[in-house]
């Protein structure tokens, strides 16, 4: 299976709000399911496998996120983490200021970043309101599902 046809598949699973979907061929599986899709279990999102080409299989299991963005007490602070993988930007483009910086007062809902998956930027804002008091990721860095963005003091 092709990356365009996996990219299709995303978007039927997105544009019709299909809570999961699950393609089995003879060598190769995949499991596509919607964030909004609540679940309570870890989920294998998407595994591809096809022992012809790859001498190990591309796996991701990870839990669905419940919302936007995560926050974890850390000490004093709030940790914001990645609520998927892709590309960490801190401003809309290159030649604006960025969204936030270090010292600046944030409220629910303020854009905090960007993230670039799959060529869609997807805002990350703020779910509580407090002081940036540090960016934890460069410009342009890729990040992981689950690492940490930004530390917030409440």
């Amino acid at each position: 299976m092709d990356i365009q046809l996996v990219k299709k598949l995303v978007q039927l699973v997105n544009d019709n709000q299909i809570g999961e979907l699950k393609i089995e061929e003879e060598n190769f599986k995949i499991t596509i399911k919607h964030k909004d899709f609540i679940a309570h279990q870890t989920v294998a999102a998407p595994t591809i496998s096809n022992p012809a080409i790859a001498p190990s299989p591309i796996a991701l299991n990870e839990k669905i996120p419940t919302s936007q963005e995560q926050t974890t007490p850390t000490g004093n602070f709030l940790t914001v983490k990645a609520p998927m993988i892709g590309t960490f930007y801190r401003a809309s483009s290159p030649d604006k200021e960025p969204f936030v910086k270090v010292g600046d007062s944030i409220k629910k809902g303020d854009v905090l970043c960007v993230i670039e998956a799959m060529k869609l930027f997807n805002e990350i804002q703020s779910e509580v309101s407090g002081k940036v008091v540090k960016v934890m990721v460069d410009n342009a860095q890729a990040v992981e599902y689950d690492q940490a963005l930004f530390l917030i003091e409440p």
